[in-house]
C-alpha cells in the first residue's frame, strides 16, 4: 500500500476501532499498523496528536467541564470544583466503575449558556453548585 494511501485511511480507521471499542487499545494500534504496512509510532503518533482519540477506557458518561471565557467570568471553577468533588475525580480521569470520565476543554461554544458543562453531548448550561449536586448525586452539602 502506498504511503499516501496508507496516510489517508489511518484517521478513518483509528475513528471506526474508538468507535468500536470506545478507546484504542494497544491491540488495535498494532492491528491498524500491520494493515496499512505502517510503523506502529506513525499510529501511535496521530492517535496521540488529536484530542478526540482516547488510548484508555473512558467512562460511560464523558463530563466536560468549559473553561472558556465566558464561563470563567461566571463561575467556571466553581462547577469544577463541585463536578470534582461529586464524581470524585480529577481532570482526566476516570472513575473505577467505568461510569464517569471528567475533562476539561477551551470551549463548549455554548457561551450563552455559561457555566455550562456536557455529558456525553448533552449541553447543561446557567450552572451553579446546586445544578451540579443535582446532576451527580443529589443536593446535600451543595
Amino acid at each position: 500500500m502506498s504511503d499516501t494511501r496508507a496516510r489517508s485511511q489511518l484517521i478513518p480507521l483509528l475513528q471506526k476501532a474508538q468507535q468500536k471499542w470506545g478507546y484504542l487499545a494497544s491491540e488495535a494500534l498494532r492491528e491498524i499498523a500491520r494493515e496499512l504496512r505502517i510503523p506502529e509510532s506513525k499510529v501511535y503518533g496521530v492517535a496521540t496528536f488529536y484530542a478526540q482519540f482516547k488510548l484508555t477506557r473512558q467512562g460511560k458518561r464523558s463530563v466536560k467541564i468549559c473553561r472558556g471565557t465566558a464561563c470563567h467570568v461566571r463561575g467556571g471553577a466553581r462547577i469544577l470544583a463541585e463536578t470534582k468533588k461529586r464524581l470524585g475525580l480529577q481532570e482526566g480521569e476516570t472513575s473505577p466503575d467505568y461510569q464517569h470520565t471528567l475533562e476539561t476543554v477551551a470551549c463548549i461554544g455554548a457561551c450563552a449558556l455559561a457555566p455550562c458543562l456536557t455529558i456525553n453531548e448533552e449541553v447543561h448550561g446557567r450552572l451553579n453548585t446546586i445544578k451540579v449536586a443535582a446532576l451527580f448525586g443529589g443536593e446535600e452539602d451543595a
